[in-house]
Formats: C-alpha cells, sequence, structure tokens
C-alpha cells in the first residue's frame, strides 16, 4: 500500500511533495514543486547585477508568480565538452549523470529541500536505454528522490527524432524524474504526447510582453496548450513587474529571471516580492484569511490502491473525514468519503465486492479549491453541490497536485466567529 501520510509538521515543511516553497513576507500563497532552463536569461530593464561569489554552477529562484514562492532552484552550468557522441554504449549517458550528480552536490545535496531543476543534454537519449537507471541511482546516492528532480532538455530536443525523445521522456518518467523541455519551439502535438512537466518560454517571448500583443498571444497560446494537458509554462528572463502582471494575464504561474534576485542568488536568500494583484480585481467578500490556514495534511493513495487499504486507513484513524486518490504526479484523481464508503463496503456483500478492486471505483471527483483562495469564496465553492456540501475541499498547488484537506465545517465554525 502507498499510504504517505504526513504529519502536521511535515506538511508545514513541505508544502506538497512536488515543492517546498519559500515565501517572502507579505505574501501569502502555498505553492509546491518545479523546472526550468539551463541558459542564463539577458538581463533587462532594470536588471540588477551582482558580483559573482564562486566559480562552478549558478543557481537561480523559480517563483509562483502568484504567491512570490520559491518553489524549486534552478541549476545553470554549461554542458561539459568532451561527451562526444553517443554510441549506444551507455558512456556518455554515465558522463552526464555523474555530472548531474555533481550539480546537486553544488546545491547542497539532500540538505536543500527546495526542488532542484538540472539541466540534461538531450543527445544523451541516443545513448542507449540506460539512461533512467543510471540517473536515478547517481540522484539517490546525493541523497535525492528523483520525484524532487526535474531534467530539463537542452533545446537541442528539436533536432532529435520524435520517438526517440517520446521513449527518454517515459522511461525517466517511470523512476520517478519529472521532464522539462527546455524550448517553446518543441512542436505542440509532440508536447501533447510526450506532457513534459514543464515547458520553458525562452527569454525572448518574455521581454516586453506587456507592450507586444504578438509575444502575449504566442505565449497565451502555449499556455493554453500545456494547460489542456497538465504540462506547466516556465517563464524566463523575466525583468520586470509589468511582465509579471501580463503572465498572469496570459495564465503563466511559474517565472524565474533577473527581477526576483541577483546572479550570485543562493538557495535560502530571499527573492523580490512579486506585484500584488490589482484591488480592482479583488472582491471585498474576498478578503480575510486564506483557505490555507485551515488546511490540513491529507491522507493520499494512489489511484491504483485497493478498497481494502482505503477501509484499513478508516479503521485505523476514526477521525478521518475522507482519503484522497492521487495519480503519479501527485494530482487529485478522486476524494473517497467515510460515510459513503463504510455503507458500501461494509453492507451485504459489500467486502467480497470492493475490498479487492480498485478504490477509484467508489471515488467521487475531488472538489478542489486553490491554495490562494481566500477561506470566504472556498466555502461559497463548498455550496455549489447540496449534496456534498459538507464533503472536504482538496487544496491544489499552481500545479494541480494535493497539498492538504480542508474541513468545510472548520471554515463555517470559524467564519461565524468574526
Amino acid at each position: 500500500m502507498n499510504n504517505r501520510f504526513r504529519t502536521e509538521q511535515e506538511r508545514l515543511n513541505s508544502h506538497g511533495q512536488g515543492f517546498r516553497s519559500t515565501r517572502p513576507t507579505g505574501h501569502h500563497g502555498v505553492v509546491s514543486t518545479l523546472h526550468s532552463a539551463h541558459a542564463h536569461p539577458a538581463p533587462g530593464p532594470g536588471a540588477r547585477h551582482g558580483s559573482n561569489r564562486r566559480r562552478g554552477p549558478s543557481f537561480r529562484p523559480v517563483v509562483d508568480l502568484d504567491s512570490g514562492a520559491v518553489v524549486a532552484v534552478e541549476v545553470i552550468a554549461p554542458v561539459p565538452e568532451g561527451l562526444g557522441r553517443p554510441d549506444g554504449s551507455g558512456r556518455v549517458a554515465a558522463l552526464v549523470t555523474e555530472w548531474s550528480s555533481a550539480l546537486v552536490r553544488a546545491v547542497g545535496g539532500a540538505d536543500t529541500p527546495l526542488p532542484l531543476v538540472l539541466p540534461l543534454p538531450s543527445v544523451v537519449l541516443a545513448d542507449g536505454p540506460g539512461l533512467p537507471a543510471l540517473a536515478e541511482s547517481a540522484m539517490r546516492r546525493t541523497g535525492r528522490r528523483p520525484r524532487d528532480v526535474t531534467l530539463m532538455f537542452t533545446p537541442d530536443l528539436v533536432d532529435l527524432p520524435r520517438d526517440l525523445v517520446l521513449a527518454g521522456v517515459a522511461g525517466l518518467r517511470s523512476v520517478g524524474f519529472r521532464c522539462g523541455f527546455g524550448t517553446a519551439m518543441a512542436r505542440p502535438d509532440l508536447v501533447l504526447e510526450a506532457t513534459p512537466f514543464l515547458i520553458r518560454l525562452d527569454p525572448t517571448l518574455v521581454s516586453g510582453i506587456d507592450a507586444d500583443q504578438r509575444h502575449g498571444g504566442i505565449v497565451d497560446g502555449l499556455s493554453r496548450i500545456g494547460r489542456s494537458s497538465g504540462v506547466y509554462a516556465l517563464a524566463t528572463g523575466v525583468a520586470r513587474s509589468e511582465e509579471i502582471v501580463r503572465l498572469r494575464e496570459c495564465g503563466v504561474r511559474l517565472g524565474a529571471g533577473t527581477f526576483f534576485a541577483d546572479p550570485d542568488w543562493r538557495p535560502g536568500e530571499k527573492v523580490t516580492p512579486v506585484p500584488e494583484p490589482a484591488a480592482t480585481a479583488l472582491d471585498d467578500a474576498d478578503t480575510g484569511p486564506k483557505v490555507t490556514e485551515f488546511m490540513v495534511p491529507p491522507l493520499d493513495f494512489d489511484s491504483e490502491s485497493t478498497g481494502e487499504h482505503v477501509l484499513e486507513a478508516f479503521t485505523t484513524d476514526t477521525a478521518l473525514n475522507s482519503v484522497v486518490l492521487i495519480d503519479d504526479r501527485e494530482r487529485p484523481t478522486g476524494v473517497i468519503d467515510r460515510t459513503r464508503f463504510l455503507l458500501s463496503v461494509t453492507g451485504r456483500y459489500g467486502h467480497a465486492l470492493h475490498a479487492k478492486r480498485p478504490a477509484l471505483r467508489l471515488a467521487e471527483p475531488p472538489r478542489t479549491v486553490p491554495a490562494w483562495m481566500s477561506a470566504i469564496a472556498a466555502l461559497r465553492v463548498a455550496g455549489r453541490d447540496r449534496e456534498r456540501v459538507y464533503d472536504d475541499l482538496i487544496v491544489t498547488n499552481p500545479y494541480g497536485q494535493c497539498l492538504g484537506v480542508v474541513h468545510v465545517s472548520d471554515l463555517i465554525q470559524s467564519l461565524s466567529r468574526q
């Protein structure tokens, strides 16, 4: 049973398993994990310049554009020379994975809680089928789980055969890695079929997006294509607050660039706060505490878990209201209410019918609310379905991943006292 129950302290320390967030002062919101590109963005107007305090790889914060939280660390380093041409022997794959291990150690290994975005030379996909196993072994030796790492393919990915790319992404995903396409030039049909975790929006598209309708149209289109299949757009080269506002309007939730930090930024350091949403866009009734203030850790299972697994969870914890079923990207696929589940399983022939079968058969669609939503707005969401008005709400981060659950009764009790 893949039972990954987390204590309250674990949830507070890592808002979701995908990413752990570092929130700048004065900003609310909970985010979770991420990935980016390996190239430096061109400095924009007003970009700040700092001295290079060290040699070796540099680091760039990946920021949630709504909350201003740092959700991942992008490691920036040139691809090492002398790799040679892949010949299917695995030699190039071995060299690349050792290089990746060195990058992880440079950022602090397992001591840095934020997820990492690592560059990966796309050409390594042509060096035989051994890359996933080598990469997994190399990451675990550094103390990192593959699920905490996004491998961002270099832009030469577009020159590789389609079948090779699809097989490579599938292989890396099978051992837990998330993959990113390091360029927006990848064909939309390839993006839809490969479904990488991230697609990088180049600085040339982001720069001046607030004044150039053509760039805005392209970014909006790419963002829509990605959202339709669970692929998230990451805007790089963000240099001005006006660009952030326009990117939000296009549905882009992640950004990186000189606006947020100097080139010598280190993991754990603060970043420049993002601009607040326009006051006119807010409803007065939506002021007040965020829904995350009422969030408790979820009990979640893989979507393939059986009814017997869920029954054991409810039996063990008599205070448990619901169980969340998640997919391989930690997105909720269903929610199982305690009362209705027990009525089905404990009734006549219920155990025989449901115990050994997937619990998803007895699940209902999750009612999700984004982490930035106010408690008042979340209560309105709960009231839309009269038959499930008291069912738990599932709080999600910008990637649709499950962060926690909120008991509607807690919202009602708290807000009635204000």
